[in-house]
Parts: C-alpha cells; sequence; structure tokens
C-alpha cells in the first residue's frame, strides 16, 4: 500500500477502501506521507467526495490515528460542539450545568481563529487558569468536578493536525467530507457515549444559509453516529451574536451574568436546547425537552455556577472566582461607546464583521501564534428588533488604543444596519437534527 495508488484511486473517481484511508491516516501522523501527497490528497478528496462511508473510514482512521481516551466513571461521558459563530460561549454554561446532573465532560476545545472566538482564549482570560494539561490530570479532574475544558494534546488526532495545516494552504478547507472528518476526529478520540453539534447559520457563522447548516449537519450527524457515538444536532441562529458581547473576558463576564443572576438570555436558552437533547440521548432522561428543563433549573438555581467555579480552580483559577468574577477579569484601557447616526430599528448586524473588528483590536488571531488580550472587545452590542434614537449606543468598545478604538467604531457602525421598520426576528433554534 503507498500514497501514490491511494491517491490515483481518488482521482478516478473511486473511494479508498477504510484499510487505506487508516494507512493514510496513519501516514500523516508519522510522516509517511509527504506534504505534496497530503496535498494532492486533500484536493482530490475536496473535488470528488468521499460519499458516507469513505467519509466515516475516514474520521475513525484520523481518531484512531493517536491517542483515543478510556474512562471508568459511575455516570455517562458526553460532549458538546459548535460549529463557530460571535458571542457564543455556550460551552462554558453547559459544561457545569451538565456536570452537575450528574454527567462527565471531558470537553476538548480549541482557540480563536478567524472571526470566531476560542473557548480555550475564553477561559484563559481568567487569571491563573492554564487549559493544556495531560491526559491523568483532565482523568483527576473530571472525577472531582465532572467536567473539563482543556486543549488538545499533540496526540489527540495528530492525522487532523497536519492535514488541516495543509487544507489551510491549499484551498481544500471548504470539503464537507474533510470538515466532517476534523471536527469529528478529535471528538470522538475523547470516546463520549453521546455527543451533541451546534450548527450555527447566519451572519456570524461560517455557514450563511440553512441549506448549507442542514447539510454540515446530516453530515456530521450520520458520520458520528456510524463511528458509534450516538449524535444529534440542533442548528441554531447566528444573525447576531448569541450573548452581547465579543472578546475573550467580556464573554466570560456574559456567561457569569447568565450563572448567577438567572438572565433569560439567548445563551441560556440555547445552552438549555442543546443540553436537553444531550441528555436525552444519553439516556438520563426520556426526552430532550426534559433535559432541557433540568439545564434551565441548575442554572436558574445556582448550581452550575457553583460547578463552574469548582472546574476553574481545578485549572488554576481563583477560589473565590464566582463570587467575585467582575474583579478578576482585566479591562481595557480605552472605553467607547458607539452612537448611532441616525434612528430607527436594527435590522441587519453583520456578526462576521463585527468578530474581525475584534480581531483588529487584538483579540483574536489573524495568524495561529498571535498573542491574544483577553480584555479587548464589544460589548452592550445591540439586538435585531431595538428601536435605537440617534445618538443611542449600538455597542461599547473596549480597546488598548485610542486609534484602535476609533477603527472599530467605524466597524461597528458599518456591520450595524438601521432601517425605519422592524423586520421578521429569526428563530433562535431552526430545527433538531437526529438519528
Amino acid at each position: 500500500m503507498d500514497a501514490r495508488s491511494i491517491i490515483a484511486k481518488l482521482r478516478r473517481g473511486q473511494v479508498p477502501t477504510g484499510e487505506e484511508l487508516t494507512w493514510f491516516a496513519q501516514g500523516l501522523a508519522d510522516g509517511g506521507v509527504s506534504d505534496a501527497q497530503a496535498g494532492a490528497f486533500a484536493m482530490a478528496v475536496c473535488m470528488g467526495g468521499l460519499g458516507a462511508q469513505g467519509r466515516a473510514d475516514l474520521t475513525v482512521a484520523m481518531r484512531d490515528s493517536g491517542d483515543v481516551l478510556s474512562w471508568d466513571f459511575d455516570g455517562p461521558v458526553i460532549d458538546k460542539h459548535s460549529t463557530g459563530g460571535v458571542g457564543d460561549s455556550v460551552s462554558l454554561v453547559l459544561a457545569p450545568a451538565l456536570a452537575e446532573l450528574g454527567a462527565y465532560v471531558p470537553m476538548i476545545s480549541g482557540r480563536g481563529l478567524g472571526h470566531t472566538g476560542g473557548t480555550l482564549d475564553k477561559l484563559e482570560s481568567v487569571p491563573g487558569v492554564s487549559t493544556q494539561i495531560g491526559q491523568e490530570r483532565l482523568a483527576q479532574i473530571l472525577r472531582d468536578t465532572g467536567a473539563a475544558i482543556v486543549g488538545a494534546t499533540g496526540q489527540i488526532a495528530p492525522a487532523d493536525k497536519r492535514l488541516y495545516a495543509i487544507r489551510d494552504v491549499t484551498a481544500t478547507v471548504e470539503s464537507l467530507d474533510l470538515i466532517t472528518a476534523s471536527i469529528l476526529s478529535k471528538k470522538l478520540a475523547a470516546s463520549p457515549e453521546a455527543l451533541v453539534l451546534d450548527v450555527k447559520v447566519g451572519s456570524g457563522a461560517f455557514m450563511k444559509t440553512l441549506e448549507d447548516a442542514r447539510s454540515l449537519a446530516q453530515a456530521l450527524t450520520e458520520t458520528a453516529n456510524a463511528a458509534g457515538c450516538r449524535t444529534s444536532a440542533v442548528i441554531t441562529d447566528m444573525h447576531q451574536p448569541l450573548a452581547p458581547a465579543l472578546g475573550n473576558a467580556l464573554e466570560v463576564a456574559e456567561v457569569m451574568k447568565v450563572l448567577t443572576k438567572a438572565y433569560n438570555e439567548p445563551l441560556a436558552e440555547i445552552s438549555a436546547e442543546l443540553g436537553g437533547v444531550l441528555l436525552a440521548d444519553a439516556g438520563m432522561f426520556a426526552t430532550a425537552d426534559e433535559g432541557r428543563d433540568k439545564i434551565t433549573d441548575v442554572i436558574r438555581d445556582g448550581r452550575a455556577a457553583e460547578r463552574f467555579g469548582r472546574m476553574m480552580s481545578a485549572v488554576g483559577g481563583p477560589l473565590q472566582f464566582v463570587d467575585n468574577w467582575s474583579r478578576y477579569l482585566p479591562e481595557a484601557s480605552v472605553i467607547l461607546e458607539v452612537s448611532a447616526d441616525a434612528s430607527g430599528y436594527i435590522t441587519a448586524i453583520d456578526g462576521e464583521a463585527l468578530g474581525l473588528s475584534v480581531v483588529a483590536l487584538g483579540g483574536g488571531r489573524q495568524v495561529e501564534d498571535d498573542v491574544i488580550d483577553p480584555a479587548v472587545g464589544l460589548s452592550g452590542i445591540v439586538r435585531l428588533g431595538d428601536r435605537i434614537e440617534k445618538g443611542a449606543p449600538l455597542a461599547v468598545v473596549h480597546a488598548a488604543r485610542e486609534d484602535a478604538a476609533q477603527q472599530a467604531s467605524e466597524a461597528v457602525k458599518m456591520a450595524i444596519t438601521i432601517g425605519p421598520d422592524a423586520g421578521p426576528m429569526p428563530t433562535l433554534v431552526h430545527e433538531r437534527i437526529t438519528p
């Protein structure tokens, strides 16, 4: 078996066998496949596709290219993944809520790249927090707290790490097969018994149309279930930021408001919706609606907040963070209110443009090794349908420098559309996709 024959097979429109894809994935992981061969493979898959079985075979092969974690707990191991949006800190709300209900949540997450924020970057805006921990420590944290949000080690799906870097420079990132294998190989390496996928659609998401989001959701759920993990998807709206803040520390502040003040916000609603589906799939509750209600209960009565505090202290955060969270979060030196230039209703919000404005402030990465400023971003962002008067605030910019704040202010104005009439409001949850 060799790389050339597998690539040639793809070029002829044939799908490699599971054995061939396993060999290729191992070659990606150990260097037996060259960069040129990896690029040719990615392009061939991008052009011809793998089909449902080939997609599942590649996902499993990439999962098995490194460590596959195993657990011995007295409750189900479950997980959640989002395809990416803005103002989306659901993981920080959902993980402790699930743990409080008796599940174990080893959530291997990523850092921000592009216009969307990274869960690990948000957590690490809290002083002392480190999300890079070893497998033994991860298992101990899960035994003690039930939930841990951590970064992947180099031994988790190394074939994906290698192939993704090559896809990024060969214009093959958009392949549905490769996207699916990339997402799921890392998630399935954590060996969850059930998984829920939050597939975002709208201006702040990678999938701009419901049709594209549905195609991705179906590919992900079919593949994960074929790989042996009970998986459902929920398509949720991203035509505006989920929470009214973008930026690492500012988004953590929104999470703490939800956890400690029982705010009835979209962030809490989406967390409960995803959690309900996941708990039902794990067999912990009879229906998704019952699970959703239980998630809502532990958020409202403060139990999820207490669990979040234990989870944070386990990875180096302050012991009293939940009680004094505003004291610990970093603050920007320049605060600038963005005023509306006209009166009317908020009719459109370009979430991607807002996300990129935060990247320009230093709150995200333009290349992987950029250093993030955790304090910068946007807060107080208006919502679709809001009535606003001229001169009233559209958002508040948090920046390190005056010139950067002014540039972000102009970007916010361009990203938010004001019209004479309030248009139809998008539904927060579009549909569930279950096996």
